[in-house]
């Protein structure tokens, strides 16, 4: 198990704005312009959020034109799912 990848998915989802932007991807695909206007935040406090959450794996972006565009890493949320359900295993282990 890789606990620095590990830590660095909690820390990307400890912040609620990055929470949102995970919520918002949920639905699909979204360019930046469409999620800065759903967040109300600016464009660089948009970058730094989305590069954090590229840094772990839980988003991934490609460019359409001149925006980018973001979606959902679905095998690193599944590996984020994998990670919570063996805590949730061990701890039922152990009582």
């Amino acid at each position: 198990m890789d606990y620095k990848e590990i830590s660095l998915l909690f820390k990307a989802l400890s912040d609620p704005v990055r929470l949102r932007i995970l919520d918002l991807l949920s639905s699909g695909e979204l360019c930046a312009c469409e999620l800065l206007k759903k967040l109300t935040i600016s464009q660089p406090t948009l970058s730094h959020h989305m590069k954090i959450l590229m840094r772990c794996g839980l988003v991934q972006a490609h460019k359409k034109g001149t925006w980018i565009h973001y979606k959902i890493n679905p095998e690193k949320v599944n590996y984020l799912h994998q990670i919570i359900d063996g805590i949730i295993q061990s701890k039922n282990k152990t009582f």
